[in-house]
């Protein structure tokens, strides 16, 4: 399996993250677009983004891939791995640190159809899937020369929610471990839970917790977990409801308790909309959540005390549904992903207010839904 990282790696991980009002020297980095609507080329493209001006680059091919969506990038920066929805497989892709090009290492059965989600354990050892079409969820260990095991972790969902056409039955979505790394949660939007597990850091292994899930609202339609910056709160963006419902969370024995709902939308918006992605500023004080249709973020910012949220501002994705955007490793720049016009675009994140303003023109990309970036090494050119 895969070492976990060094005192020194961490530093260079650590020296990646905007925290407070420190943030890393300006730098090229090489930007990865997860695209399983396809676009040129049919797989995973490669941009770059300036972390001084907040520039994006139009991406180019980086490897062909059936369906890739969801991306995860190791701490070692040396390995990337995609889910690869049309396939029904995960992906496991060497990078070459020159060019940031891609290279096939191997790939394993999801465990189900429509793997859409996957994150890493805290160890880094481990890789974590939720399969969408088929409401289930697996482990899978990582080798050290950066291939997926075989499958060491496994649970099928079962149930229903209210809604005839979206909930007729379990859709697994969004899976990661707490910061204890003791539990993993899996939001499902068929049946309205938040499976709990205890994980197993040794073995890669899932066992339903006691008690086995967490509720949201009936219909809300759960999509993404997320912890808070001091691991104290869980927030859930719940994509049929247009919500985010916080819970206390209890480290200690995987319980959580609800203690807000807030909506991600105007008061007055009332057509179509699903929401997306939801992320925290590096800082801790601020949550983002995207809404597709209203086609927008919201920004929240967080009450030290309690994690609750107060809404700062709600700013347009300049595109149409964004299903994903995601923090430069500086922290002062946001970029969204708009799936259905073919554009990303970037924002400057104020660290003090946490709102997002507009930089430049939106920039051509396949069907953007997941985004990534990796420094790109001093003296490499484009």
């Amino acid at each position: 399996m895969l070492s976990r990282p060094t005192p020194s790696a961490l530093l260079l991980i650590a020296a990646l993250v905007f925290t407070g009002s420190t943030r890393v020297a300006a730098a090229d980095f090489f930007v990865y677009y997860g695209s399983p609507d396809g676009g040129a080329g049919k797989g995973i493209s490669l941009g770059h983004f300036d972390s001084a001006t907040g520039a994006l680059t139009a991406p180019q091919l980086a490897v062909q891939a059936e369906g890739p969506s969801f991306l995860a990038l190791a701490a070692d920066g040396k390995h990337l791995y995609a889910c690869l929805e049309k396939a029904g497989s995960v992906g496991a892709y060497a990078i070459d640190p020159a060019t940031g090009a891609l290279r096939l290492l191997n790939t394993q059965p999801s465990g189900g159809a429509g793997p859409c989600h996957l994150s890493f354990d805290r160890t880094g050892r481990f890789v974590l899937v939720a399969n969408y079409d088929a409401g289930s969820v697996a482990v899978f260990p990582l080798a050290a020369d950066g291939t997926l095991g075989a499958r060491t972790g496994f649970d099928q969902h079962t149930g229903k929610g209210p809604n005839a056409e979206r909930q007729e039955g379990p859709h697994a979505h969004g899976i990661i471990t707490d910061p204890t790394n003791r539990f993993a949660l899996c939001c499902d939007l068929g049946n309205d839970r938040i499976h709990v597990y205890r994980f197993d850091a040794a073995t890669g292994t899932l066992t339903p917790n006691t008690p086995a899930t967490l509720s949201v609202a009936p219909g809300a339609g759960p999509r993404h977990p997320l912890f808070s910056a001091d691991g104290k709160v869980l927030y859930v963006i719940n994509e049929m409801g247009a919500t985010v419902t916080a819970f206390n969370w209890d480290s200690a024995r995987g319980t959580a308790t609800e203690f807000q709902t807030i909506s991600t939308l105007p008061a007055d918006f009332k057509a179509f909309n699903k929401d997306a992605e939801v992320k925290l500023h590096p800082n801790g004080k601020f949550l983002y959540a995207s809404a597709r249709g209203h086609d927008s973020i919201a920004v929240f910012a967080i009450e030290s005390a309690t994690g609750r949220l107060t809404l700062a501002q709600d700013v347009s994705t300049r595109g149409e549904y964004p299903r994903h955007f995601n923090f430069d490793p500086t922290g002062a720049f946001v970029v969204a992903g708009n799936q259905n016009s073919n554009t990303v675009v970037a924002f400057r994140a104020d660290a003090a207010t946490g709102k997002l303003t507009p930089v430049g023109e939106p920039v051509a990309a396949p069907a953007p839904i997941c985004m990534l970036f990796l420094p790109v090494p001093a003296g490499a050119g484009r």
